[in-house]
């Protein structure tokens, strides 16, 4: 009877053990930003400040720092060409707002590098998912992808994108368009457009979606509303 309370309990702390770790990391968050040559120096800077400000959003931190329990993972890098993949953020686990801040400060120091011209979108997805493999344990992993325009380096997006959603792997994009102050109605056009190809090439996985920014001055106001869409409030009402 002893040897059978002592199993049952061994087997009662193990479950506990294995609850602890699946609702260690509510989500795990990677954001690749566009630094491909078609992004001047003053377009790079909105990109990165714009994270910034998204990131200090008052209900993106709350949304972020929601379970304390159950964190959510985040990490940034860049993405241009074949093996132009930088990252910025390495994997951090968002505890407090003095993390936020560290973060922030880190985007806000960072400085323009040399990167090749091309635009390598299927590579930089590719390298996104291999970053979210290494947080398994994450309920739900999502690749948060910016970009301006389609790929035209390496295999085609959509070679990686069914592999990578079978793998439990979301794909959002946030699209950035023509200035509509410079390109009047065709900067519609373009964007409409270029959200259609992300539609098609890019995106996977539940709920998947493409958040449109109207030249790089949205980017601020996109990415807020992107953060606040993607974090997964569904997971966050269950653990609460």
């Amino acid at each position: 009877m002893n040897r059978l309370r002592g199993l049952c309990l061994s087997l009662s702390l193990a479950a506990g053990l294995v609850g602890e770790a699946t609702a260690a990391c509510r989500q795990a968050l990677a954001l690749a930003l566009d630094v491909s040559g078609s992004v001047d120096l003053r377009e790079y800077r909105l990109q990165l400040d714009g994270l910034v400000t998204a990131l200090n959003d008052p209900e993106v931190v709350q949304a972020l720092l929601a379970v304390p329990s159950a964190p959510i993972t985040l990490m940034v890098f860049e993405w241009s060409g074949r093996s132009d993949q930088v990252v910025l953020v390495p994997w951090t686990t968002l505890t407090d707002r003095a993390t936020l801040a560290d973060i922030s400060s880190t985007l806000a120091g960072t400085k323009r590098r040399v990167a090749t011209p091309g635009t390598a979108l299927g590579i930089a997805m590719n390298v996104g998912a291999a970053y979210l493999d290494q947080q398994k344990d994450c309920t739900k992993r999502t690749l948060d992808i910016s970009g301006d325009g389609e790929s035209n380096l390496g295999p085609r997006p959509r070679e990686f994108r069914d592999a990578i959603g079978a793998r439990g792997i979301t794909i959002n994009a946030l699209v950035i368009g023509a200035d509509a102050a410079t390109k009047g109605d065709r900067g519609q056009d373009d964007i409409g457009e270029l959200s259609s190809y992300y539609r098609a090439e890019v995106i996977t996985g539940p709920n998947a979606f493409v958040q449109t920014a109207l030249g790089f001055e949205d980017y601020a106001a996109a990415m807020t509303a992107k953060l606040k869409r993607e974090i997964d409030s569904l997971t966050i009402s269950k653990l609460q």
